[in-house]
């Protein structure tokens, strides 16, 4: 069974080695993803708004690489407050409501830009017959 890489074409991909979306048959797993756009981090300040821009980013990656939001099945949230889990937590939620994946919320020191306030993976499973 074949593996496909998805890259974002970000300047970064090649000096860390990674891919957005990695995809071995019916499984895709979606790298750590931030609120990037542009090269630039989106919505500072606001963790909704980067909490609902990673997943537009998630969306689109995991579009291109055949799956939908509804075959997530795992996501890991990373954030820099904890205190601020329900704002990002409301975020998730609007996407994830109805799919409810399995999902961790986890306080991180810092993550790669002082801006950047969240940043998530995503598992999903395209199910057969589905």
């Amino acid at each position: 069974m074949s593996v496909i890489r998805i890259g974002p074409g970000a300047p970064w991909e090649g000096i860390v080695g990674y891919s957005r979306v990695v995809v071995r048959g019916d499984t895709a797993w979606v790298s750590g993803t931030t609120s990037v756009v542009d090269g630039a981090v989106a919505h500072p300040g606001d963790a909704a708004a980067q909490t609902r821009q990673a997943l537009k980013i998630i969306t689109t990656a995991l579009e291109r690489a055949g799956f939908t939001m509804n075959d997530v099945v795992r996501t890991r949230i990373f954030v820099t407050d904890i205190a601020r889990w329900e704002e990002v937590g409301r975020a998730h939620g609007e996407v994830f409501g109805d799919v409810r994946p399995a999902t961790t919320m986890v306080q991180v020191a810092a993550l790669i830009d002082p801006a950047m306030l969240v940043e998530i993976e995503a598992d999903a499973v395209r199910w057969a017959g589905a």
